[in-house]
């Protein structure tokens, strides 16, 4: 030991105590020892009991009372399902050292990333199948009539329209994401926002028989931030209100801002069908979609509300969603103001 480390009085206690994961000590079959975080999971005091009413899982009892090293990863301590890793180490005779290492985010970042493998895959083979199957046909009979070949061209490009709306997206996520931790600073007119984004979809409001009304009021003041993610966030809510609440009569979405108080508030609402109340928890997910079918005949990537989400994150914003069955959808973002 250092001769400096002489004069620090240190406590097996105060080292547990320094420790942010669930950490024990046992002498035999008696924990000695717990820091905060362990006192927390087991819920109580847990010194002075037997290890093995504490951890009932019979691999980590198994390794624990072994007298050997081991690391190994387990579930159902302290929570039902609950994953850890746990590092076991003999002290001395008899006496174990456990630290408890919180897995839970891990296994939910890797079942995320799994799942959102699965997902993009099945979206891209799904119009790449179509696409495939009309080129075949194309390629093999020569003689097909003419008005036929223009319906399987038509396909053809309407899907491989579909793929590159859906790797755009998967892209612009991908950016907005790596650069969630650097908050924007640039000073932003959300006056010039609302005009490109209204702008950008009067393609879309045209085909759907669908106007847009815009409440802003002259003074809207700027905000900090990303003028290309935030034209983004309103292009996605917008083409969202108008393929899901314009019918096949006239309809009209409202944009509209306001101050209150540090924020602006930026919200669009249609009078659409509106949606269930037991999907709007899951409407940011990554492909969540409420009606698949429908989604994807309009056009759809299932990222739109997503990439919502995440730019709002970037930008310390919020996002809230209102919807009634029969009565339509609103979905508001708010930014703090710029000073």
């Amino acid at each position: 030991m250092p001769a400096f480390m002489a004069d620090i009085p240190v406590t097996a206690g105060a080292l547990l105590s320094a420790l942010e994961d669930p950490a024990l000590v046992v002498v035999g079959t008696t924990i000695v020892a717990a820091n905060d975080a362990a006192t927390a999971l087991f819920g109580g005091r847990v010194e002075d009991r037997d290890i093995r009413l504490a951890i009932r899982q019979p691999e980590a009892l198994d390794r624990i009372l072994s007298g050997e090293d081991a690391d190994l990863e387990v579930t159902g301590i302290g929570r039902i399902g609950h994953p850890w890793r746990l590092m076991i180490r003999q002290l001395a005779k008899e006496v174990v050292f456990i630290r408890m290492v919180d897995r839970a985010d891990l296994v939910s970042a890797e079942k995320m990333r799994v799942d959102f493998v699965a997902n993009a895959s099945h979206e891209l083979r799904t119009p790449l199948s179509t696409v495939t199957g009309y080129a075949e046909t194309l390629a093999e009979d020569g003689d097909l009539p003419a008005e036929l070949r223009r319906k399987f061209a038509a396909s053809i490009l309407d899907e491989a329209k579909r793929m590159l709306r859906l790797i755009e997206d998967l892209m612009s996520l991908s950016r907005i994401e790596a650069d969630r931790f650097d908050t924007p600073t640039a000073l932003v007119s959300l006056a010039d926002v609302v005009r490109t984004a209204v702008a950008n979809v009067s393609p879309v409001t045209k085909a759907a028989n669908c106007d847009i009304e815009v409440v802003v009021p002259a003074d809207l003041p700027s905000v900090r931030g990303d003028q290309a993610q935030l034209v983004q966030v309103l292009d996605n809510l917008l083409t969202n209100a108008v393929r899901y609440g314009c019918g096949p009569g006239p309809a009209i979405v409202t944009l509209r801002a306001e101050v209150a108080g540090d924020w602006v508030k930026v919200s669009v609402a249609d009078t659409g069908a509106g949606i269930p109340r037991q999907h709007l928890p899951r409407l940011t997910e990554r492909f969540y979609r409420v009606d698949a079918a429908r989604s994807r005949y309009s056009g759809g990537t299932g990222l739109g509300l997503a990439i919502v989400k995440h730019v709002m994150e970037r930008h310390r914003g919020t996002l809230e969603i209102n919807s009634e069955l029969g009565e339509g959808t609103t979905v508001t973002i708010g930014l703090r103001r710029a000073r």
